[in-house]
């Protein structure tokens, strides 16, 4: 999954609030933020309106090729003929779908739908499963670097594979679960990350 050139790779911490990688956005509001109650009516239309359910579902029981993901088997075609953009950290990333709009701001939150996989593609972690985009503030170390850095330069609605080196992930590895892979330490992860919504920020029409 990853493209062919990639440099050596080590790792770095993810970190939230609840000790584990992600958060529901419920969760995060009662221990990071107050978020009203229209500002997530309007994350769950902006996640309904780009093609992501909101619906419960219970995607760690499923079989790998029944999992929720933001890029399914057409778009993996696609993705082939997708140019590769590397910055300077070492992140390198291939654009799903480019948005619309203001790219977030550092400091702002921002609600973002992901799928994160070990390089063979295998889920260890999912929004789509937990059925609310995960909330945090871009650029204040809430999430790994890779993601960090990777969602800063999207648009609102903008989908995007972010192929993640060590440095800007995980140091000491995430355990294994049932029906999750283990995560071994110093190697690289992917995110599928989709941009639904920017709080306080518009999208001009």
């Amino acid at each position: 999954m990853f493209p062919k050139k990639m440099p050596n790779f080590k790792l770095r911490c993810f970190y939230s609030s609840t000790g584990r990688i992600v958060a529901s956005v419920e969760e995060f509001t009662e221990e990071n933020t107050l978020i009203s109650r229209r500002t997530i009516l309007r994350l769950v239309s902006a996640s309904t309106a780009f093609g992501i359910s909101t619906a419960k579902t219970n995607g760690a029981g499923l079989p790998e090729e029944q999992k929720p993901r933001i890029c399914d088997e057409a778009c993996e075609k696609e993705l082939e003929n997708v140019p590769v953009v590397t910055t300077e950290t070492g992140l390198q990333y291939k654009d799903i779908q480019v948005g619309v709009g203001p790219t977030p701001p550092i400091g702002f939150q921002v609600a973002a739908n992901y799928v994160a996989m070990v390089p063979n593609g295998q889920i260890f972690d999912s929004s789509l499963e937990k059925g609310l985009p995960y909330i945090f503030r871009v650029g204040s170390g809430q999430v790994i670097k890779g993601l960090d850095e990777g969602i800063l330069s999207m648009k609102i609605g903008g989908k995007r594979r972010l192929f993640i080196p060590g440095p800007l992930a995980f140091p000491k590895g995430l355990s294994s679960a049932p029906g999750r892979p283990r995560v071994a330490p110093n190697s690289p992860v992917v995110f599928d990350v989709s941009l639904e919504y920017i709080p306080g920020l518009e999208v001009d029409e």
